[in-house]
C-alpha cells in the first residue's frame, strides 16, 4: 500500500463530508429546513443515506457542521492565554476581538448568507436543540481547560457551564439586534456594552477562583 493512500483516504473523507454539509445548507435556505429531507441531500451529493449517516448521525448535524470549527474555542483560548492572565480577561478579550471580526459566531454579521443561517439556526426548534449538545461538549473542553487554573473540578465544570451559556445568549442577542433591521455596525458599541455586562457578572458570580 502507497504510504500517501491513508491521507488520500482521508481527504476524500473531509472533502465528501464538507460537499453533503454545503449542499444541506444550500437547500435547507433556499426550501426550509423541515422541507428538505435527508434522502434529499444524500441525492443531490450522489452518495446513498446510509454513507450520508456514517458522516453525519442526524440532520441536524449536517447544518451545525459549519459551526464545529468553533467547537473548543473557548478551551483553546484558556490553554492559550498568556502568562499571568486570567482565563476570564482571556475569554472577554477574545469575544470583544471576534465582535470587531464580524465573526458570525458572534451573531454580528451583515454576511447575507449567515445571516440567513442564524434566522434558520434560531428560529428552528430541532436545531437549537442539536446546538444544547454541541454546548454540552464546548462545556466539557472548557472545564477542562479551567480545572488547573480553579484547582476544583466542580468549579471548573459550573463555570464552563456559565461561560459557554453566556456566549450562546450574547449571540442570540446580536442576531436579535440584526433581525430587528440594525446593521452589524450599528449594533456593534451595544454588542461590547453587552458582553463586558456579561463578563462583569460572571467575575461578580466566580470571584477569584479562576
Amino acid at each position: 500500500m502507497s504510504e500517501d493512500e491513508p491521507g488520500l483516504r482521508e481527504r476524500k473523507k473531509q472533502r465528501t463530508r464538507q460537499a453533503l454539509s454545503d449542499t444541506a445548507i444550500e437547500l435547507f435556505l433556499k426550501r426550509g429546513f423541515d422541507q428538505v429531507s435527508v434522502a434529499d441531500v444524500a441525492a443531490a451529493v450522489e452518495v446513498s443515506k446510509p454513507t450520508l449517516f456514517r458522516y453525519f448521525p442526524a440532520k441536524e448535524d449536517l447544518a451545525l457542521h459549519r459551526i464545529a470549527d468553533h467547537q473548543g474555542e473557548a478551551a483553546r483560548v484558556v490553554s492559550g492565554r498568556p502568562a499571568g492572565q486570567s482565563p476570564l480577561d482571556a475569554l472577554r478579550a477574545h469575544f470583544h476581538e471576534r465582535l470587531d471580526a464580524h465573526d458570525p459566531v458572534t451573531g454580528l454579521t451583515d454576511n447575507a448568507t449567515v445571516r440567513a443561517f442564524n434566522d434558520m439556526l434560531y428560529t428552528t426548534p430541532s436545531l437549537l436543540a442539536r446546538l444544547v449538545r454541541y454546548a454540552d461538549r464546548d462545556e466539557e473542553m472548557l472545564a477542562g481547560a479551567l480545572e488547573p487554573a480553579g484547582g476544583d473540578a466542580l468549579t471548573a465544570r459550573l463555570a464552563a457551564a456559565q461561560i459557554i451559556t453566556v456566549h450562546h445568549r450574547l449571540a442570540r442577542e446580536n442576531w436579535r439586534k440584526l433581525a430587528s433591521g440594525r446593521t452589524a455596525a450599528d449594533a456593534l458599541p451595544e454588542a461590547h456594552a453587552d458582553a463586558d455586562r456579561a463578563y462583569d457578572l460572571l467575575g461578580a458570580g466566580l470571584g477569584n477562583r479562576l
